[in-house]
């Protein structure tokens, strides 16, 4: 039988949906995105300065839509602002719920303090503009310094934040998602104005229809968006805010993976396809494989490069050109627009973050603590001093003429002024002795343990230094081509580390892999003989070749006694510890191969050297820091 072919290497994974989490993806395609919205940000500035007004003709004109006699019309920076924004918060919805059902939050005991940190944050903000523009009319515009920049804050993050410290990019997403929630809320209520009250309750009963066709399980993305349209007219024609249903949309949108069963089943409905490719058999197995993946998961896959590399652009483009001459800056330095938003978002932000952590850890006695170190807190709290998207969003309601002129030039110059500082916090951490910085950024918070069964070294298959500081388990099927991959990754890294075990533990998926249980059985014979390793080994780089035949051939090869092994192979005889193998990946959610652990917490990243060898490095941190 000739051998199954293998992707080309493990220098890189080649299943693109593998190579990061979620939470990673959406950083990537923030940070991505940062230079986009910083090229839209000058594009606007260049063109409001050199366009001879062009820039507000063109915002300016008047855009409708009719459904017979009816009509909505906005100008174009309307359509942006509050059209097509409603996509950028369905996103940060989606991430919110995200986090709730598989990220950071999921453990409810550490939502309070990332809530608490992003309250703390805005409250501070608001309070250094108030203490600015305190009597003055323009006080009313308190909520321009509230909300942070997700791409700005998170882009400026990568580049001057140090790579090892996951938990604190994942804390200043939380705080942002804080920040846009309460600021979305705040849009909605306190700069909504005239509010009707039969078109609001028209969109409420329009939203318990989402949520009864979630609850009946409807699949059809259509009926979903056609009620979310009717909704945002709804809102629009209340004279509420109609960004907010995107919010609301994307919060309810579970991201709960499939369990087993539901891939399954996706893996019979394709066989059946591919035994009778009809057009029913192809419906059926595309809804199959859709209900294998999260709702979440889909619809951020689908939306997030739009809103991140056009919708935020665009609104950039639509709102951030003014013009500066002399005179506007003149007046912009004088200006309690401008100071009150310096102030609030280069001040009071990294204040509010910073003493709401150290008052939550006092009061509660360490119970809640921030997830980073306190000068990662510091650093987060500058970071998320960079307010832009909804900043700007908020100015265009809040002020008109020169006053929302001047409070653009300070959104712009607080961006600067706060990235900046973030710099200089992780410049300066960025010196200190490598234990000293570690403990400083990365802190001595417990990470969260996604191993329900943790291992046991008189029963798990081990390899390397029994007492090593960081442990890599892995669950794997030996008839997988990923894990034949991911088996040459592991070499290389316990062969370049001395502080690493690995642990094997079976998972194979009969389903597709038809020889997978049988070459685990041929495993376990082996290791009868004290021989498991050698039989993984021959396994993995045989995995084309895996029938009883070829099994009973390795045996030999290895030195085996071959009638001892073929009896335990006929009689199943390590069924037990398979079973045993799998019932624990199912106990930590495992549904598929290869998938790993670091130190009991789930790698959901690419499986080559790099990414391998990057989390032990992180596992191998807080490690030292909890000595």
């Amino acid at each position: 039988m000739a051998q199954q072919e293998k992707p080309q290497s493990h220098d890189r994974t080649p299943w693109t949906l593998r190579r990061d989490t979620p939470v990673l993806r959406f950083l990537a395609t923030e940070t991505g995105s940062a230079a986009v919205l910083l090229a839209a940000t000058l594009a606007a500035l260049a063109w409001a300065n050199l366009g001879t007004g062009s820039y507000d003709r063109l915002w300016r004109t008047e855009a409708a839509v009719r459904f017979g006699d009816a009509v909505l019309s906005q100008d174009l920076r309307g359509w942006v602002n509050n059209g097509l924004m409603t996509f950028f918060f369905f996103v940060i919805g989606l991430e919110a719920r995200r986090e709730f059902d598989l990220g950071e939050l999921r453990e409810r005991s550490r939502v309070a303090l990332p809530v608490l940190a992003g309250s703390g944050g805005m409250l501070l903000a608001v309070g250094g503009y108030l203490a600015v523009n305190a009597g003055r009319p323009t006080a009313g515009g308190w909520g321009v310094a509230m909300s942070t920049d997700t791409a700005f804050a998170l882009g400026v993050l990568a580049m001057v934040g140090p790579r090892f410290p996951q938990r604190l990019r994942s804390f200043v997403l939380t705080i942002v998602v804080v920040d846009d929630i309460l600021a979305l809320l705040v849009i909605a209520t306190v700069y909504s104005h005239r509010v009707q009250a039969g078109p609001l309750l028209a969109s409420a009963l329009l939203f318990v229809l989402v949520l009864l066709a979630r609850r009946l399980r409807v699949r059809r993305g259509l009926v979903y968006l056609a009620l979310g349209v009717a909704a945002w007219v709804a809102l629009f024609e209340s004279g509420v805010d109609p960004l907010v249903i995107g919010l609301a949309m994307g919060l309810i949108t579970y991201a709960l993976p499939a369990g087993r069963d539901e891939l399954e089943r996706a893996t019979d409905l394709f066989r059946l396809f591919r035994e009778q490719p009809t057009s029913e058999l192809a419906r059926s197995a595309r809804v199959g494989l859709d209900a294998a993946v999260s709702p979440n998961a889909r619809l951020q896959n689908l939306y997030h490069p739009w809103t991140s590399y056009v919708v935020v652009p665009l609104f950039a483009l639509a709102n951030a050109g003014i013009v500066i001459d002399g005179a506007t800056l003149t007046r912009a330095a004088h200006s309690p627009v401008t100071l009150g938003v310096i102030v609030g978002y280069v001040l009071g932000k990294p204040a509010g973050v910073l003493l709401t952590c150290w008052l939550g850890t006092v009061l509660t006695r360490g119970r809640l603590r921030p997830p980073v170190g306190w000068v990662g807190v510091l650093g987060a709290g500058t970071s998320a001093g960079i307010g832009f998207t909804v900043a700007l969003l908020i100015a265009s309601l809040a002020f008109h003429g020169t006053a929302l002129d001047d409070a653009t030039l300070g959104i712009l110059a607080a961006a600067l002024l706060s990235a900046a500082l973030t710099w200089l916090v992780f410049r300066i951490a960025g010196a200190l002795p490598e234990q000293l910085q570690a403990r400083v950024l990365a802190g001595r918070a417990e990470p969260l343990v996604d191993l329900a069964d943790p291992v046991d070294p008189h029963r798990d298959h081990i390899r390397g230094a029994p007492d090593a500081p960081v442990t890599l388990v892995e669950y794997a099927d030996f008839e997988c081509p990923y894990c034949g991959q991911a088996e040459s990754a592991v070499r290389d890294l316990l062969a370049g580390s001395g502080d690493v075990r690995y642990v094997w533990r079976h998972l194979p998926l009969t389903d597709v892999h038809p020889n997978a249980h049988k070459a685990a059985l041929a495993a376990e014979a082996a290791d009868r003989q004290g021989a498991f390793w050698p039989m993984h080994d021959l396994l993995l780089s045989h995995q084309g070749a895996l029938t009883p035949q070829h099994l009973v051939s390795y045996a030999e090869g290895l030195g085996l006694d071959v009638e001892r092994f073929t009896e335990d192979l006929r009689r199943h005889t390590g069924e037990g510890r398979i079973a045993e193998d799998m019932e624990q990946a199912a106990n930590s959610g495992v549904v598929g191969t290869p998938t790993f652990f670091v130190n009991g917490r789930r790698h959901h990243g690419a499986y080559d050297l790099g990414a391998l060898r990057e989390a032990v490095q992180a596992a191998r941190t807080r490690t030292l820091l909890q000595q």
